[in-house]
């Protein structure tokens, strides 16, 4: 049961010390359905949180996260702190058509950089391509 609520986590004795391991602990009150008798079966739920935030996947975009900001510190030639407030959002390029889109979408938020920024924009859609989105599917 420790380990139920954790983020992702597979084993059944990970009980991290995250505060999502409280999640399932009240009865009927964590808001996932009519399961207030449903207490037995942490062990599937487990398995739906799996699914839903696949921890490759986002280890994948931490390390992409991570990959931005250094480049985005070279390119902007600054800290981390002093790089311009632009918002990359991997998601919406996921959603794109192509390349050639995603591409576009990108340039277009580093217009004030003055440095060259094809290289940047080509590994980054080379780190994209074949991620997940992470954001829960809106479709019904």
């Amino acid at each position: 049961r420790e380990g139920a609520g954790t983020s992702g986590g597979v084993g059944l004795g990970s009980g991290g010390p995250g505060p999502r391991v409280y999640f399932q602990s009240p009865p009927g009150a964590a808001g996932e359905g009519p399961g207030g008798a449903d207490d037995e079966g942490p062990v599937r739920r487990q398995g739906k949180v799996t699914v839903k935030y696949d921890r490759k996947e986002l280890r994948k975009r931490l390390n992409l996260e991570e990959w931005i900001l250094e480049q985005l510190t070279r390119l902007y030639d600054c800290q981390e702190e002093e790089i311009p407030e632009l918002e990359i959002d991997v998601d919406e390029l996921l959603d794109m058509e192509s390349d050639d889109t995603r591409a576009a979408r990108v340039k277009e938020l580093l217009v004030d950089c003055y440095k060259p920024t094809e290289a940047f924009i080509s590994g980054l859609l080379d780190k994209i391509r074949g991620m997940q989105k992470l954001s829960t599917p809106q479709k019904k």
